[in-house]
This record gives C-alpha cells, structure tokens and sequence, in this order.
C-alpha cells in the first residue's frame, strides 16, 4: 500500500548529496576494496556484510560533479557493461548547472570522465556512461515488488566522500512517498520509496541498497535528520533514511538510455485539498478539482472544476501526491479511475492518459 509520508514535527528530508568542500574523503584517498569501511550488522539484518561487500563494490562508483564552490559528490552503480552507471539528478546537478564536468572513481582507485546520457529531475534520477573502461562489472537487479518490512539490506556508498563505505540496517516501511528538493526551486517525489534504517549519510545518494543476495533493490537518495534548536539540521543519519525503488529506477534509466530522456503521462487537472471547513460542511473528503486542461484526459472523461475527487485507482484520495505519482510511475495510454463527488451525487472517471509534452 503507498503511503504518503506525513513526518512528524521538527523532522526535515533532506537529499543525501554531499558538498566537496565539507567532506573528508576525494579522489586521492578512496579507498580500495582491501580496505572497505563496513559497519557492524545489527541484530534485525540477516544478510552476509562481508560477502556482499566483496562481490558488489566493484559495481559501486564514487561521483564527483562541477568544480570550485558549486561542486558535490555522489554514489553511483555500473548498471551495464558499455559504461551506463544510474545515480540521482541532484548528485550530477553542479556539472550541469556550473560545468566543471563528472569524474567517476571505482572500487580499486582508478578514475574516468562521464558524460550525461540523460536525468529525469521529477523522479530524481540519472545516467551517466563512461567511456574507455575496461572489466567493468554490473551491479545485479532485483525487484522491489516482493520486499518485506525487517528484511536485511545493505547500502554501499560515499558517505562524506568516503568511497566504498558499506552500512547495512533491515527494510523498516515500504510505500512511503516523500518529497525531495529538487531543481529550479522545484521538488522531486519519490514514489514508494523504500525507508531503512542503514546509515543514509550525504555522499551515499544514487549508490546501491541491496537484498541479502546482493541484488539491487533500491537507490538511496534521501534522509530524515532532526533540526538542532538553532533551526539548522544536525546533517548525520538518525537510521531514517529513503531509497527510490528499483523498479521505477530502473525503467526510467532503460527509458532514458534509449531514448536519452524520459517521459510521463499528462492526467489534465489541477487538484487542492479540501479544507477542514469545506469537509465540515459536506461531510466529503478528497481533493477539490481546481482547474482541467480544456482538451486534456481529465476533461475527455467528464471531469470539472469544483468536482470533488474522492478517490485514486481505489485508494481513497488524500493527498495531491497521488495525482502526482500517477503521472510519474504510468505512461501515455495507462488507465486510472478516479471516483467523484459532483452536488452530491458519486460517480466514477476513466481517465486514459496522455504524454506530458
């Protein structure tokens, strides 16, 4: 069931990017696979640290992106033989807003430049290829579908710039949506984002959080941290961390791959909460149409303004978020039911959506 995650007071999200100039680790000092940082398992986790470590870090990449003071550094994971390595949007975001290019540096301390294949910021996703590389070694791809909340994982990553530091924790929620800031002064959503308690530090966004066997099953990206009484966050894990899971990464990275962007579906409406008067007065709670786009899949199945929707696919309606993940995690032709409220009367809307142009 998808949940969308109201946090509780005082308890901010934040992107799991590092900024160079505050980091300890770089390029000169990663560390090599002999020398892997790996925490303690806890009791909940069941998962072989050590074994997984071994096997997957060499698929495990440390990013550097931008140069100067718009520079940040990132985690990443070699997802195909030619070079394609998936990260998040915000970790190659200085490259792209301040140039100053990508530097990947692997397991063993070696290094190569990348190039963007392509970035998706609603889903804050990535790819990127390097070129001229040889033995490299794709990380392996589970499935988020079948998770289970206790079940041990581990995240693989550059905390603090420190390549090759392997945490590891059990799945504590699934289902969680939350946003992320984003680009433009706009946020990115994560859609059934998979929450943990492995240590999700800055650094450790777009590396790897992997199953028991070593299969990728999600890709850290966010963390809760708790403000200190000054208002500024404390920055370090509080074990409440969030990874986009690999189902979604990975059709956006093939999508984007392809294609070298990605694409999501247009429902055509503009929704609001209803307030806690108007739900006083009606009895009704959902989300009150606020505009429908004259032409658009919304208007094509009746929808109007001042409709008020009650419900999503059969999951009662909340939250804006579920229109939103509708649009990201469908495409162009996709079906969605929205039950209605119209002067009292329920019906029900299939809406076929359409490609966001």
């Amino acid at each position: 069931m998808r949940r969308f995650l109201p946090l509780a007071l005082g308890v901010v999200v934040l992107i799991a990017a590092g900024v160079v100039g505050a980091l300890i680790g770089n390029s000169s000092n990663a560390p090599s696979s002999a020398t892997t940082t790996a925490a303690s398992q806890p009791s909940g986790s069941s998962c072989d640290v050590t074994s997984i470590a071994e096997q997957k870090l060499p698929s495990v990449v440390t990013i550097f992106a931008g140069s100067g003071t718009s520079s940040g550094v990132g985690s990443g994971e070699v997802i195909r033989p030619d070079g394609a390595i998936l990260t998040n949007n915000h970790v190659i975001l200085p490259a792209v807003q301040g140039g100053g290019g990508l530097q990947v540096v692997f397991a063993d301390g070696s290094t190569a430049s990348a190039t963007i294949t392509g970035r998706d910021p609603l889903t804050d996703l990535a790819v990127i290829r390097v070129t001229g590389k040889s033995g490299l070694q794709p990380i392996s791809i589970g499935s988020s579908s079948d998770l289970r909340i206790g079940q041990g994982v581990v995240a693989l990553g550059a905390p603090l710039g420190l390549s090759s530091t392997v945490t590891s924790g059990i799945v504590s929620a699934l289902g969680r949506t939350v946003h992320v800031p984003g680009e433009a002064s706009q946020s990115a959503l994560l859609i059934d984002a998979v929450q943990t308690d492995a240590a999700i530090n800055p650094g450790n966004s777009g590396g790897a959080l992997v199953n028991c066997s070593g299969d990728l099953i999600g890709v850290p990206t966010a963390g809760a941290t708790v403000p200190s009484p000054s208002g500024e966050s404390s920055g370090g894990s509080i074990g409440l961390g969030f990874a986009i899971p690999v189902n979604l990464a990975i059709k956006v990275a093939d999508e984007i791959i392809t294609t070298g962007t990605a694409t999501h579906a247009f429902i055509g409406l503009q929704a609001e909460p209803l307030s806690a008067s108007a739900t006083g007065e009606s009895g009704t709670q959902g989300l009150r149409v606020a505009a429908v786009v004259a032409g658009g899949p919304a208007e094509a199945a009746g929808l109007r303004v001042g409709d008020i929707v009650t419900s999503v696919d059969g999951t009662a309606a909340e939250s804006t978020d579920q229109l939103m993940a509708v649009t990201l995690t469908k495409r162009a032709g996709d079906r969605v039911e929205l039950g209605y409220e119209r002067d009292g009367r329920s019906a029900k809307a299939t809406v076929t959506l359409t490609a966001r142009s």
